[in-house]
């Protein structure tokens, strides 16, 4: 391995034992913007912010748990064989501001970071915070062309307004990035939508707009690895990003969210669908709504990051083929 990417490397719990040390992502370095600029393929980024919620607040604390949960990763896939950590330099690049009382400063700040992070040529995995915080994402990263998107989820988040007129909620961001541009509908697919509507006309705008939905009935019809195949389909070769809403699965398996809706796909389906999206042209990706309050073990948060193993597992692929910095 080149000399230059050793410093990251995490630090390995046969060296330094998982309950001790700085948390911090995977137990990676954490790095400042200049030094990512120059070396860093992969950075794993925290927005600790709820303020788009309307249900159960609590997700603002959820990079703080994932990052201490996130000691339970190890270097080597079990399945694939894939070697993340070798394939990329990967590092922790802390968290983005946020503004806690204002929802439109937030959006800008978190919108600005990952712009300078995007021209500093790092590809960001994220731990929200709620779903909103994939707008400002988006707005950072997709460099003029709308992305393609394989969305895990309950819900659609193509709602327009909440209580009298406002846009901008976690039950809104896909349907502001259409609307912005940002997010190809086409190009877009949801999986495991479910849960009872305030409308019937609730469902049809994103149906509308081309997005292919897989509502949970339909899921179990055709099961993890042919979801997957559909999924792979509908994004085609452009680029794309995968959006990981904990609330998709079942809460008996992830308890620690927001807003909860029984019926949904299990973790170890999770794993396999997401195994299944191997050698898409992935440029960014997110687990968002984990809320520690509602979930006091931390099983929640274990569930997140391991999710997001799963997607770092896919950036690093992407970045080995494309090559290094």
């Amino acid at each position: 391995m080149d000399e230059k990417y050793k410093k990251y490397l995490p630090r390995s719990g046969a060296d330094l034992p998982r309950f001790a040390g700085i948390p911090t992502f995977m137990r990676l370095p954490h790095v400042d913007m200049e030094t990512a600029a120059n070396e860093v393929d992969i950075g794993i980024v925290g927005v600790p912010w709820d303020g788009g919620t309307t249900n159960r607040a609590g997700a603002r604390h959820g990079p703080r748990q994932m990052r201490d949960l996130s000691t339970m990763v190890r270097n080597v896939h079990h399945v694939t064989g894939t070697q993340p950590f070798k394939m990329a330099s990967c590092a922790d690049m802390g968290d983005t501001p946020v503004n806690p009382v204002d929802l439109l400063d937030t959006l800008e700040r978190v919108g600005k970071f990952y712009t300078d992070l995007n021209a500093a040529g790092v590809m960001p995995l994220t731990a929200g915070g709620d779903h909103l915080i994939t707008l400002p994402i988006m707005r950072g990263i997709s460099d003029g062309r709308p992305l393609g998107m394989v969305h895990f989820d309950a819900h659609t988040d193509t709602w327009d307004r909440y209580f009298g007129g406002h846009k901008y909620t976690h039950g809104t961001p896909f349907r502001r990035a259409i609307e912005e541009g940002l997010l190809d509908p086409k190009r877009t697919v949801q999986i495991g939508i479910r849960g009872s509507l305030y409308t019937p006309e609730d469902k049809d705008w994103g149906l509308e707009q081309g997005i292919r939905v897989i509502e949970i009935e339909e899921y179990f019809d055709l099961g993890p690895d042919k979801v997957a195949e559909i999924a792979r389909d509908v994004v085609g070769n452009g680029p794309m990003y995968v959006s990981f809403d904990v609330d998709g699965l079942d809460p008996v398996y992830a308890p620690g969210t927001g807003t909860p809706e029984i019926g949904g796909f299990s973790t170890h389906d999770a794993q396999r669908m997401l195994r299944g999206l191997s050698g898409l042209d992935i440029v960014g990706g997110d687990v968002v709504e984990v809320a520690p309050p509602f979930d006091a073990s931390g099983n929640t948060a274990l569930v997140g990051v391991t999710m997001m193993f799963e997607i770092l597992c896919l950036m690093a692929e992407r970045v080995e083929s494309q090559g290094r910095k």
